[in-house]
């Protein structure tokens, strides 16, 4: 009898937070002063469009959606949380590394 094949593909990953989709196990959320965020500028595939991207949030997708909240509103724009990133509108990096740094994510770093 020959053995099945893994239906998702996947073999082997380095990254540390990858989970497919079928685990059952809850992540927990890292504490802010752990959470190492890096903020940036991105432009690719959006027309021309700036972005201000906040990548690297370690924890559940409730507590990202409330810190994209959080970023949306002291920015006062619009923005959304999408495979693992908070995306505001614009280019709002000093802004948010500041409000980061002021609210404990110590580690947060601007790239």
């Amino acid at each position: 009898m020959k053995k099945k094949a893994n239906k998702d593909g996947i073999v082997y990953s380095t990254d540390p937070g990858f989970r497919v989709d079928g685990d059952s196990s809850n992540v927990e959320t890292v504490a802010p002063a752990k959470q190492q965020l890096i903020v940036l500028l991105d432009t690719k595939g959006r027309a021309g469009k700036s972005v201000t991207l906040v990548k690297g949030f370690t924890g559940m997708e409730n507590d990202l959606e409330q810190l994209g909240k959080s970023l949306k509103s002291l920015c006062g724009t619009g923005g959304s949380v999408k495979e693992g990133e908070v995306i505001i509108q614009g280019d709002h990096r000093e802004k948010i590394l500041q409000w980061l740094l002021k609210n404990g994510y110590a580690k947060s770093r601007k790239r």
